[in-house]
């Protein structure tokens, strides 16, 4: 598999003309950073259950540690290698680093305003309160140093700085106490760190007996330090948390040593440099100086933290069981097509496609099942599956291995560059390898992002294929928590194609050509890019071209100009596109015919659909075409990614695909409006009537959908695919 560079052939008689003074794409940075704030909304929207706005705070949180290590840090060694100008953007990294704490610093002041005024007083009316270790009383100060002594204390390691010692290693994203110590009889004074464990090793909150009050390990820490330096006078205390560079420069790749360069990289990203240091409020300044002086840290990139400075710590408060304080828990139904256990799966998929929406349908009852079943069937003779994630427990590994271990062929692509997850991803392929699986670790100079499964399966007619495409990772932890679709099929032409992209992958097929699914960075961006055109070609007063398309991100540039030239043609287009979006919608002469959407809520929107109305009635929809799959329109996804893209085409399940993306449109609860400043607004319900499905939000509107098909399939009244009752399709 190569990567493509044409593009489709632009129609010359209908150019893209920009209007005159108008910048056409934003920053994805700063916009990234408009999604995070939309996050933080959560946390302070008090129509969110209380534990669930503190997780909120958490997510906001940890979402800006990987801006950091990622983006930040990826702009910070442009900036170290002399890089002035950046190809598209019209600031220089510097600048840009300057703008991103332009937005930062207002950003992580909501973020402690909203702890210190929404959310301590909203626990404190329930009955949790979040105390300082001086505000205890004489009990409750005593069941904490017993606490410490017995559980903490033992594992601390206070590590001094002087001549015999060197400034210790501070790890990523470690939570530290930088304190000045000096002798009695001495006048110089002495630099020591305590690392506070990590989550891993204790919990950051310490739950004093059976009641509601907690104080944080940090700060119990803190009130023992002459316990760790008995005889020292402590002289200053200073909290600090560090965040590394995880964008490491990667060197020419070879697929011969794939394996140990990501190992060794793994290794740099461990001591990359630091781009970012939090600190307390009111910090002395000379131990701060101190602190930036031995880790190389620039002024520009220390962040004084009010409140907490690792509000990650806050998801074992939002852990705790108050279920009215949740979301109403919600248990996803088993599809009804595969509610019958007396079938085997493959023969409910002869039937017809099956298509299966997470998290509101079983991921177990259907994408594990799948595979659990092939492990199981003494008629499969073969297994194939890319793994781009998956979860520490996944029940994918031991089946893959069971199968193999029964002497069916069994080959796995892990993607060992799924940033973050490498060194999991790295075990798993040793254990594979060892149970005698074909492992394969991808393309050279691509990362496999795709979602795909294949079954090769004796019958008797014949040999037959089957397949598993989706939008979402093979994660089972993450499927009840992320939106995704996944389709189930035998169709010949689909699963011919999906046999072509694995020999692509795990060989050296040179293969180009696919009959239905939309690979990159072969063909997709080409026929997305087609569709598109068609659209504009095909657009009349009477049936006007639409385009829905609905992702993750959006950015790549030559999707943009052609949906600015379909914008200028009248072609009617919505974007739901749940993170940063560099499109500017609405500008008159150029996107005024582009309206674009984010939906923030209970569940994180993953899933990828993209509808073109085919110069069709706009009372017929289904007559429309419908593709989903796991690339969004990034230029990441359209050429530096493995993606496949497949259509939908029973009309069922067309039918499904579109009331999903008519919920999200209608959505006047969790969704946001872009504006052309990428600004977003809130939508407000307005008079709707409560239990409607626009004012209930996306995310319950379609639980409520989920529950009545479970309701109808337990009355024996509906086992279909079809679209759920409700709302009209048409087509």
């Amino acid at each position: 598999m190569t990567q493509a560079s044409a593009s489709a052939n632009q129609d010359d008689s209908r150019p893209f003309v920009p209007p005159p003074d108008e910048p056409l794409f934003l920053n994805r940075d700063l916009q990234w950073l408009r999604f995070n704030e939309r996050v933080l909304h959560q946390a302070i929207d008090e129509r969110t259950p209380l534990l669930e706005r503190v997780r909120f705070l958490a997510i906001f949180s940890s979402n800006l540690d990987e801006f950091f290590m990622k983006r930040v840090g990826g702009l910070r060694r442009q900036v170290d290698a002399g890089v002035a100008t950046v190809a598209h953007e019209q600031m220089t990294p510097q600048a840009l680093l300057e703008e991103i704490r332009r937005h930062v610093i207002p950003l992580t002041h909501r973020k402690a305003e909203c702890y210190r005024n929404h959310i301590l007083p909203a626990l404190q009316d329930l009955g949790i309160q979040l105390l300082h270790y001086r505000d205890l009383d004489d009990q409750d100060r005593e069941f904490v140093n017993d606490w410490y002594r017995r559980d903490v204390f033992p594992v601390l390691t206070p590590l001094a700085v002087d001549p015999g010692h060197r400034f210790p290693f501070i790890s990523n994203l470690s939570l530290s106490l930088g304190v000045m110590l000096r002798r009695p009889d001495k006048a110089d004074r002495l630099f020591a760190r305590v690392k506070v464990p990590e989550v891993e090793v204790m919990d950051q909150w310490c739950q004093i007996g059976d009641t509601m009050r907690f104080v944080s390990l940090e700060d119990v820490i803190e009130a023992h330090l002459g316990d760790l330096f008995p005889g020292m006078e402590i002289r200053q205390v200073l909290p600090f948390r560090v965040t590394r560079n995880a964008d490491v420069e990667q060197e020419h790749e070879d697929a011969e040593d794939l394996l140990m360069q990501i190992q060794h990289q793994l290794r740099e990203r461990r001591f990359a440099p630091v781009v970012r240091l939090q600190i307390g409020t009111n910090p002395d300044r000379k131990l701060l100086e101190y602190l930036c002086d031995e880790m190389e840290v620039r002024p520009d990139d220390v962040y004084e933290t009010e409140g907490l400075i690792n509000y990650g710590s806050l998801h074992q408060i939002a852990d705790l069981p108050l279920g009215e304080h949740h979301f109403v828990p919600f248990a996803p139904i088993v599809p009804p097509r595969l509610a019958d256990d007396s079938q085997d799966i493959f023969s409910v998929i002869r039937k017809g496609d099956v298509l299966v929406h997470h998290p509101y349908e079983s991921f177990d009852a259907s994408v594990e099942r799948f595979v659990r079943e092939a492990a199981s069937d003494p008629n499969v003779l073969g297994m194939k599956q890319a793994l781009y994630r998956t979860s520490g427990d996944s029940p994918f590994i031991p089946e893959l291995i069971r199968a193999a271990e029964a002497g069916k062929q069994v080959a796995v692509l892990v993607e060992l560059r799924a940033r973050f997850d490498e060194a999991r991803n790295i075990v798993w392929a040793h254990k594979l390898e060892d149970a005698g699986v074909h492992v394969a670790y991808g393309v050279v100079g691509l990362k496999t992002h795709t979602k795909v499964t294949l079954i090769v399966r004796k019958e008797q007619d014949g040999v037959r294929c089957y397949a598993h495409i989706g939008t979402g990772n093979y994660h089972s932890k993450t499927a009840r928590l992320y939106e995704d679709i996944g389709l189930l099929t035998c169709d010949p032409l689909i699963t011919r194609d999906v046999v072509d992209l694995f020999n692509a992958i795990t060989g050296q097929s040179l293969h180009k050509q696919y009959q239905k699914l939309l690979v990159a960075p072969l063909s997709m961006e080409d026929r997305f890019l087609e569709l598109i055109e068609r659209e504009i070609e095909l657009h009349r007063p009477d049936r006007p071209g639409r385009i829905i398309a609905k992702m993750n991100q959006l950015q790549d540039r030559e999707m943009i100009r052609a949906l600015y030239r379909a914008s200028q043609a009248g072609v009617k287009i919505d974007l739901i596109v749940r993170g940063f979006c560099t499109l500017r919608p609405g500008v008159k002469g150029m996107s005024e015919n582009i309206r674009v959407m984010s939906v923030i809520g209970r569940f994180l929107e993953h899933s990828r659909i993209y509808y073109f109305g085919r110069g069709k009635s706009p009372d017929k929809p289904l007559k429309g075409e419908f593709f989903i799959g796991s690339g969004d329109w990034m230029r990441r996804n359209l050429h530096h990614r493995v993606e496949a893209i497949c259509p939908v085409e029973d009309r069922p399940l067309r039918g499904r695909l579109w009331n999903i993306l008519q919920t999200a449109l209608e959505d006047r609860r969790q969704c946001w409006d872009m504006g052309a400043d990428g600004d977003y607004t809130l939508r407000q319900p307005d008079k709707l009537p409560e239990d409607s499905s626009a004012a209930l939000g996306t995310h319950q509107a379609l639980i409520n959908l989920a529950l009545q098909s479970a309701r109808r399939d337990e009355s024996g009244t509906d086992r279909s695919n079809r679209a759920p009752q409700g709302r009209k399709t048409g087509g």
